[in-house]
């Protein structure tokens, strides 16, 4: 039996080393990928390896992100979006809650909504929302809203939606980060079907008459089984992770397989392993990848933090 710390602990490292393992795989075709055995911080001999000079066992702006929104959680004790918006800027121009301080990777989207942070824009008004701007990178970085959120599911998928905008204003993608955090949170609930029950109660809270109700069935369709591409499209990014976690045993073959998928690699895997690591826990998670991830120095009292508030 799996307890509650022990999960949260393994959502939140599940997320960062599946982000750090699937570095240098990314922008890769899944035919270039090497086998699932060859996979690891450090790709094998001949490798052409992306983000060349990025030490192994290094978080991207996947992982960074992800500490941005739970630092500003735990220190204002609720979503702010404006506190978290800063931060993700901090994180852009001063390398904060980056390993080492070093920006290596930001999607087009992210950096539009930054610069227009900087400038003065709303929070909440600075994620671009046109039909094109439904990347991931809301996605990638929500799951510790579902580690800390002690509200109900109402007021999770409100945040989780809100949270989005900053970066990602369209309804698709704030929809996809709403499913999201419901999956992880009946995780942690023992749900027999997180997901399953996740997108029930997502529908249960949006009648069809609303457009959040729309998108999720006429554009995410969750019990659509097209297998995920690992792309960067934040649906494709869902059903991906999805896949992974469903045909997985362990968190090891979730992750490796998500990177198998190609493209981009580091935020599926850090997507998939996030729920992955809820699922089997911080120990379920193989301890040489555990001891060897970079910055752990700034990971530990973020999560010393959340587990208070949520204990």
């Amino acid at each position: 039996m799996v307890g509650r710390e022990e999960r949260v602990a393994g959502g939140l490292y599940g997320l960062l080393i599946g982000d750090a393992l699937g570095v240098p795989y990314e922008f890769h075709r899944p035919e270039d990928i090497p086998a699932p055995e060859a996979i690891d911080y450090q790709p094998p001999p001949g490798f052409r390896r992306a983000h060349d000079g990025v030490p192994p066992g290094t978080w991207s702006d996947d992982g960074a992100h992800a500490l941005c929104l739970l630092d500003s959680l735990t220190h204002q004790k609720r979503l702010d979006c404006e506190d978290l918006g800063r931060r993700l800027v901090n994180w852009h121009e001063w390398g904060y809650l980056a390993v080492d301080g070093q920006v290596f990777d930001i999607g087009m989207q992210t950096r539009t909504a930054l610069e227009w942070l900087r400038d003065g824009s709303p929070a909440l008004l600075a994620g671009p929302s046109g039909e094109k701007d439904n990347g991931n990178g809301s996605l990638m970085r929500v799951l510790p809203l579902a580690l800390w959120h002690q509200g109900k599911d109402a007021a999770l998928v409100s945040d989780a939606m809100a949270q989005s905008r900053v970066t990602h204003g369209h309804l698709r993608a704030q929809v996809c980060c709403a499913v999201y955090c419901l999956w992880a949170r009946r995780i942690l609930q023992g749900a027999e079907s997180p997901w399953n029950d996740a997108v029930a109660t997502f529908r249960d809270l949006y009648p069809e008459e609303f457009p959040a109700r729309a998108e999720l069935d006429q554009h995410i369709r969750p019990e659509d089984l097209t297998p995920g591409q690992g792309s960067g499209y934040v649906v494709d990014c869902l059903r991906s992770a999805r896949d992974c976690v469903e045909k997985g045993r362990t968190y090891e073959e979730v992750v490796k397989a998500a990177i198998r998928l190609g493209r981009d690699t580091d935020t599926t895997s850090a997507v998939a392993g996030g729920i992955a690591g809820l699922v089997y826990g911080l120990k379920g998670i193989p301890d040489r990848w555990r001891s060897t991830l970079r910055g752990e120095e700034l990971v530990k009292p973020l999560l010393e933090r959340l587990l208070k508030a949520t204990g």
